[in-house]
Formats: structure tokens, C-alpha cells, sequence
């Protein structure tokens, strides 16, 4: 190191970000200490003031070295630190610094929400951000921010939320592109309206009954979780949506036609029957499918999915190449009246692969005839895959429902297809002979 320049050497050292390590070149040299001032990212980790026993607090040391660094753009601070302390480095750093992280620990602290100025207010110093990002949030009340112009990417991870709060919050970044809301609690009903947003994600924790509306023309990218009622007003770009609702219900969607959209997921306990089959009319351009909802019905009642036209599905998504397909919409396709009477010209024309998940042994010979129709009219198909979950091994019809997982196998001696079978069993407390068949299954 001695030999190098010194531009060289600053430029080797400005690549340091992590805290501690910053700290310890500062210490070796004098020619190192003058590289520090060009430094572009720095990061404390949560254990960074771990054993300290310095006379500063944490917050002046973090200060101190904000304080040589002449153009810092990322500042990740994963260890504890004061509303007052934020203030005081934001202001050193704020002209320079596009990329702020920081864990703010407060999601249960709801005094520290309502001191003046909060940690959330702090952060309007750094006007000319273009990332930011937040751990551990409690936005009771609206965080007094200006207008981030440049700001493009906003993430809050683990937050406890109050709606108008974060209205006002996505008022202050108009032009975001991209935005994450993960593991948030205590939204009810939520609007967006930013005109250059391309990807948004949402995961609502509780009851399961947010309403969202969201009107972004550019959208391209929507994952949802969490709510019961959503309506999106642009869809027109929308090329990936995931839907999906673990703890309540879906009752009600408004799409309009979904022309561009290439991959959609619906997933969750319980669906209306209306807005599953309004999912799919609108989805008629979609390549990748995945539907695992377990029951339809309105209210409390849980139903199965009524009859699904085996002809009609496939005849109204031309252009699917990958099906995942779980539970009750399998069934639903399983029934008898769905594959009568199909025409010779029918075909799959795109359908390259096959994914189903079967839990019960009941109407074996339907479901087989079922898979035996997917792979006769799927002219394209390359893999099929079978998936046995919770299936009881003491239940009578088990064996049979084997047996014929076994025949189907054993179709597959065309060698002018490429088709692969796989049979993956998750549970262990199958039969001995029954398990035997699955492992067989699996290495063929």
C-alpha cells in the first residue's frame, strides 16, 4: 500500500462502508485517515457500539465521522440512535446523501411517535434522497415532511400504520417508481395515486379486510396480501399480479381488462366465487398461472368451487405455458361433465408445464382422466408435476388412488415427447407400500 499512489489508496478505501472497519483504518495511518473524507456509503450494523466504553455517546461518534466525510450518498444505520441524533447527522450529510436506511425501532413506542421533532420528522432534511428505506415504524401521526422530489424507491418493513398517516407520507414522494410495504398492520383502507409507480407490494398484517384502490397508469409489478376489496383503475401496463389473502377473505375486485398481463397468482383461504371468475375472464393473455384457494362462498360459508368447463378454461387462456393449480380448482375441473364430448381438434396449444397439488384420494379415476387430458391435448407439454400433500395413509381409497398415479406413469412411453412425471411426497405418515410407490415415483 505504501508504494501506491494516493489517489489509488483512496480510492481502494473509499469502498469501506461498514462502520467498524472504517474505524480501525482510521487508526493505522495518517495517509489513510486523509482518505477517509471520500468516502460514499457507511453502514453501522446493529452490534456496531457493542462493548463501547468510549465518553461519547453513540450518536456524536456517528456524528464525528459523518462530520470528515465530504460527500457521503448512503448512510445505513442499523444500531440504536436518537430523534436528536438523526437531526444532527441528516444536517452535516443532507445536500449529498441519495440512499437512507435505518431501523427506527419504535413500533412500539408511541411517545417517541409524538415528540417533537420525531425520527420521521428528521428525515425531511434529506431533500434530495432517492431511497429510502425503514425498519421497526410506528406512523401514528403524519410525519411533517416536504415534497421528495427525487425520491424513487420507498421501502417500510414491520411497521404498525394509521391511514392518514401514510396518505400523507405518499403525498410527499410523487415520483416513486417502486414501492414496498411489508409486514404492516393497522391499515384499513388505502389509496395510491402516484403517476410513475412500476412496482408496488403490499402485505397487510390482521384481519385480513383492507380495502386498496390504486390508480398508477405505469404499474407493472403488483403483489397484494391482505386485503378484501381492491380496485385498480390502470392496467393497462400490468404485466405481474399477485393476490393472495391468508387470514380473511377476497371479496370484491375491479380490474377492467388485463391485455398485457403475463403471470398472475391468486392465493388465500377463501375467495367469492365472483371475483375468481372475474380474475380469470380479465386474465384471458396470461402465460403463468398459480391458484391455490381452498374454498368459495360468501360470508362464513365455505363451498367448494363450482364445475369449471375443462374446454372452455384452456379454450380462454391460449396463450397459458405454466399451470400451477391446488385443491379446489382442480377438483373443479375434475368434474365429469367437463370432459364429455371434447372435440378431436380440440388442443393445448402453449401449455409447456403442469403443477398439481392433490390432498384427497376421492374420485380417483375422474382426476386421473383429468391429468390423461392434459397430456393428450397438450401437444407442448414438457413436465408434469404431482404433488401429495396431507393425504391419509388409513383412508380406503388411498391404494386405488396410487395405482393409478402408477398407470399414468406408465402411459408416458412415447419417446417422441420429452415429457417428464414427477411424484413429490411432503408427508411421512403414508403407508410403507404406499410411500414405496411415491419414492419409486419420484426417481423414475
Amino acid at each position: 500500500m505504501d508504494s501506491l499512489p494516493d489517489a489509488i489508496v483512496q480510492y481502494i478505501l473509499s469502498h469501506f462502508n461498514n462502520a467498524r472497519d472504517v474505524a480501525v483504518c482510521n487508526c493505522v495511518s495518517k495517509r489513510w485517515k486523509e482518505s477517509l473524507p471520500y468516502l460514499k456509503s457507511l453502514y453501522f450494523p446493529r452490534n456496531s457500539f457493542d462493548g463501547y466504553s468510549g465518553d461519547d455517546n453513540p450518536d456524536v461518534v456517528v456524528w464525528k465521522m459523518l462530520s470528515t466525510i465530504a460527500r457521503l450518498e448512503e448512510l445505513v444505520v442499523y444500531s440504536p440512535f436518537t430523534s436528536s441524533g438523526l437531526a444532527s447527522w441528516l444536517s452535516l450529510v443532507h445536500s449529498s446523501l441519495k440512499y437512507l436506511e435505518l431501523r427506527m425501532d419504535n413500533i412500539t413506542d408511541y411517545q417517541a411517535c409524538v415528540d417533537s421533532p420525531s425520527k420521521l420528522d428528521c428525515i425531511s432534511a434529506a431533500k434530495n434522497l432517492e431511497s429510502l428505506k425503514l425498519w421497526g415504524v410506528l406512523m401514528a401521526n403524519p410525519p411533517k415532511w416536504d415534497v421528495f422530489k427525487n425520491l424513487e424507491n420507498l421501502e417500510i418493513v414491520g411497521a404498525r400504520l394509521e391511514d392518514p398517516a401514510l396518505s400523507a407520507a405518499l403525498k410527499a414522494c410523487p415520483n416513486l417508481t417502486n414501492l414496498v410495504l411489508l409486514g404492516c398492520e393497522g391499515v384499513r383502507s388505502f389509496s395510491v395515486e402516484l403517476p410513475y409507480l412500476e412496482q408496488c407490494k403490499l402485505d397487510f398484517y390482521g384481519l385480513g379486510n383492507c380495502s386498496l384502490s390504486l390508480n398508477c397508469p405505469k404499474i407493472e409489478l403488483l403483489e397484494v396480501q391482505g386485503c378484501s376489496w381492491i380496485r385498480v383503475r390502470e392496467t393497462t401496463c400490468l404485466r405481474k399480479l399477485s393476490i393472495a389473502n391468508n387470514a380473511g377473505r377476497v371479496y370484491m375486485v375491479d380490474f377492467g381488462k388485463l391485455s398485457a398481463l403475463e403471470s398472475l397468482s391468486m392465493r388465500g383461504v377463501q375467495w367469492c366465487w365472483d371475483a375468481i371468475s372475474k380474475m380469470l375472464e380479465w386474465s384471458s393473455e396470461v402465460k403463468h398461472l398459480y391458484m391455490k384457494v381452498e374454498f368459495t362462498g360468501d360470508l362464513e360459508s365455505l363451498l367448494p368451487f363450482p364445475e369449471v368447463d375443462f374446454v372452455e378454461f384452456f379454450n380462454s387462456h391460449p396463450k397459458l405455458q405454466k399451470f400451477d393449480i391446488h385443491g379446489a380448482m382442480f377438483a373443479a375441473l375434475c368434474q365429469k361433465n367437463s370432459l364429455k364430448n371434447i372435440e378431436q381438434s380440440f388442443v393445448i396449444p402453449c401449455l409447456e408445464e403442469v403443477v398439481v397439488q392433490v390432498r384427497s384420494p376421492l374420485n380417483a379415476e375422474q382426476k386421473m382422466s383429468t391429468l390423461e387430458s392434459l397430456l393428450k391435448y397438450g401437444k407442448n407439454l414438457k413436465t408434469m408435476v404431482i404433488r401429495i400433500l396431507q393425504m391419509k395413509s388409513n383412508h380406503s381409497s388411498s391404494d386405488d388412488f396410487f395405482d393409478e398415479i402408477c398407470r399414468l406413469r406408465f402411459l408416458l412411453h412415447d419417446d417422441s415427447r420429452e415429457d417428464t412425471f414427477e411424484v413429490s411426497n411432503f408427508i411421512s405418515n403414508f403407508s410403507v407400500f404406499t410411500l414405496s410407490i411415491a419414492l419409486y415415483l419420484v426417481s423414475a
